[in-house]
């Protein structure tokens, strides 16, 4: 099957899953069908990777590329639509001016040695997991948490391009950068916010402050790795960091 008829039928599946579904109503069976997406789209981006450190013939790393494309760009044009009838604030104010975000001076680049990634924030421990259970969540866990006291600084994990600057919903104060390789990286529960839309930022740069914004039991940073910019297209972000060789303490909550 080619790219664009693959993606063509992951959307489909999509689309059905919904149809039985009144707008804003949760249903497990498209959550099926987007984690389906999810993991298709995973399992061609590892098929270009393998190519590419097979040094495979120019003609084969293009097609996979195409078809790993294709799978997004469906994924994306759905999760977008949702998120606009959902009153998705990245979907429908990602400036943050409907929103009246708490916008900080704005931030600068990090000096010194320039690094390609690092960890979101420094002297954490690890709370909920990606996939955790919880009476907090709808559903499963779509990110890591880590536990810092309000106001830590919170810092991009590597360069890119900010995406969205948003508040007022269960993530409260957010920030989703576009990295490079075409992933989107998201920080939320922030007690400010120190990059705009559209700002390029580096590896390392202090982006905001950690709080407790949102629908949270107390102040951490909920850090979140997502195909797209949408809610619905998250992969497992400590796997992802390790992938860029960024090195993160797993350590959990000390005992009581």
């Amino acid at each position: 099957m080619t790219g664009s008829a693959t993606g063509a039928a992951l959307i489909a599946l999509l689309l059905l899953a919904l149809t039985a579904v009144p707008a804003g109503a949760g249903s497990d069976g498209f959550r099926r069908e987007a984690a389906r997406a999810v993991h298709a789209h995973e399992r061609a981006r590892a098929r270009v990777d393998r190519l590419r450190e097979a040094d495979a013939p120019a003609t084969m790393v293009r097609a996979a590329e195409r078809r790993r494309k294709a799978v997004r760009a469906e994924l994306w044009d759905l999760l977008w639509a949702i998120g606009r009838n959902a009153g998705d604030p990245v979907a429908v104010d990602p400036y943050g001016r409907d929103g009246h975000c708490p916008f900080g001076d704005r931030s600068h680049s990090p000096e010194g040695r320039a690094r390609h990634w690092t960890v979101p924030t420094r002297h954490y421990w690890l709370s909920a997991g990606y996939a955790a259970k919880g009476s907090r969540w709808a559903h499963r866990h779509t990110g890591q948490d880590f536990a810092v006291g309000s106001g830590s600084p919170v810092y991009a994990v590597g360069s890119g391009t900010v995406r969205a600057t948003t508040c007022g919903d269960g993530f409260g104060n957010q920030i989703v950068i576009r990295h490079r390789d075409g992933y989107f990286t998201q920080y939320a529960h922030l007690s400010r916010i120190d990059v705009r839309k559209g700002g390029r930022v580096k590896a390392g740069q202090r982006i905001g402050l950690s709080g407790a914004t949102g629908n949270v039991t107390g102040p951490h940073l909920h850090f979140e790795v997502r195909i797209t910019p949408y809610l619905g297209s998250a992969v497992p972000p400590l796997t992802w960091l390790r992938r860029k060789d960024v090195r993160v303490d797993e350590a959990s909550a000390p005992t009581r």
